[in-house]
């Protein structure tokens, strides 16, 4: 390859060479286009497991915790009644003795997802590690 360094009048040329810039730009561009897909997206949540069968049931729902929110935003927790106000502090007093800090939000199907965001929201804020969604499937063991 060969540079030119002066024009035909004899003077300095004033222009870039943009060629390894292109090369330098391309191969961000390759790089970016591999690495884009390999970025976990979305939110992590996890499936409710059925109780193993020689488990008592009391056993059981003792240790799952759910955060149900009905249709008139009325918040439960394992089927005990709370508000947006006391539901971190109460997430934390359960969550205080155990070691697995797991929990399942399950929203009524006509409320908005926002409800349900802020309930999730609200559990991390008080150190769940792992939320899970539940649906209606997932209820009636399908």
């Amino acid at each position: 390859m060969s540079m030119a360094v002066g024009g035909g009048d004899g003077g300095a040329r004033a222009d870039i060479n943009v060629t390894p810039l292109i090369d330098v730009l391309l191969v961000l561009l390759i790089i970016f286009m591999v690495i884009t897909p390999l970025t976990p997206k979305g939110l992590e949540s996890l499936v409710p497991q059925p109780a193993p069968p020689n488990a008592k049931q009391d056993q059981a729902d003792t240790r799952t915790v759910v955060i149900s929110i009905n249709r008139d935003r009325s918040i439960l927790i394992n089927q005990e009644p709370s508000d947006e106000e006391k539901l971190g502090a109460r997430l934390e007093e359960i969550f205080k003795t155990r070691a697995e800090r797991v929990v399942f939000v399950k929203g009524d199907p006509d409320i908005e997802f926002q409800n349900v965001a802020r309930a999730i929201d609200i559990a991390k804020g008080a150190g769940i590690d792992k939320v899970g969604l539940m649906t209606p499937k997932m209820e009636q063991g399908q």
